[in-house]
C-alpha cells in the first residue's frame, strides 16, 4: 500500500536505517501471523509433519510468503516512486501488526502492516503507477509459485509453492479494490480501464486458487 508523507530528498532506490527496521519489523510479526494462522488451519493435516516440525514447516511457508507478499510488494512501489523522481520510505503501523497476530489465532490475516509513504512533485499518472506497482508485482509473483507448484512433484514443496502463490494472488486482488487507502482507489482515480483489466486478472485468479 502507497500513501503520502512530507520527506525531504530524491535520488534513486536507497534505504535508511530506520526504514530497514521497520520493514524488518513487519515482516517478523507478519511471519509469525501467517504461522499462527497456517497452524490453526493445517495443524495436524499435513502427512509426515508433527509437533515441532510443522511449526519449523509453517515457519518457513510463512516467512516465503510475507516476503513476496509483502516486503516486495512495498519495494515495488519504493522502486517505481524513486525512479519517478519522488521520495520514498516505508514506516510500519504498530496497531495494524498487533491486530495481524491477534487475527491469525482466528486463522486469517488481515492487517494494514504499514506503508510506502511518498513526497515528491508526481503526476496522477505517475501515482497511479506506483499504486500499481505492488499488486502487479504479486499477480507476477504469484504466477511464478504457482507455475513452480504445477512442476513439482507435489507433496510438501508443492504445497508450500501453491499455498505462497495464493497468498500473493490473494494480496493483489485485496489491494486492487477500489477503497482508500488501498492501491486500487489510487489506480482507478489514474486510469479506469487499466484497473479493471488489473483487478478483474487479480481477481479470477486469487478465485481460481482459493475457490477453483
Amino acid at each position: 500500500m502507497a500513501g503520502n508523507a512530507n520527506l525531504s530528498g530524491y535520488g534513486s532506490v536507497w534505504f535508511e536505517k530506520t526504514e530497514l527496521v521497520n520493514m524488518a519489523a513487519a515482516v517478523a510479526a507478519l511471519t509469525i501471523a501467517f504461522t499462527i494462522a497456517m497452524s490453526v488451519n493445517f495443524g495436524g493435516s499435513l502427512d509426515d509433519l508433527s509437533g515441532l516440525s510443522f511449526y519449523g514447516y509453517a515457519l518457513g511457508v510463512s516467512f516465503l510468503a510475507v516476503i513476496t507478499g509483502f516486503a516486495l510488494h512495498e519495494f515495488a512501489h519504493k522502486v517505481v516512486a524513486e525512479r519517478n523522481g519522488a521520495r520514498a520510505e516505508f514506516r510500519t503501523y504498530p496497531l495494524g501488526l498487533l491486530l495481524a497476530v491477534v487475527f491469525s489465532f482466528f486463522g486469517v490475516v488481515f492487517a494494514a502492516p504499514g506503508a510506502v509513504y511518498i513526497d515528491g512533485d508526481i503526476s496522477k499518472e505517475q501515482y497511479g503507477k506506483i499504486s500499481l506497482a505492488g499488486p502487479a508485482a504479486n499477480v507476477v509473483l504469484g504466477v511464478l509459485f504457482i507455475g513452480l507448484a504445477l512442476i513439482s512433484s507435489g507433496g510438501l514443496l508443492g504445497f508450500a509453492l501453491a499455498w505462497v502463490g495464493s497468498v500473493n494472488f490473494l494480496l493483489a486482488a485485496f489491494n486492487m479494490l477500489p477503497i482508500p487507502p488501498l492501491d486500487g482507489y489510487k489506480v482507478a482515480k489514474w486510469n479506469v480501464p487499466i484497473y479493471v483489466l488489473t483487478f478483474g486478472i487479480a481477481a479470477v485468479l486469487a478465485g481460481l486458487v482459493w475457490f477453483g
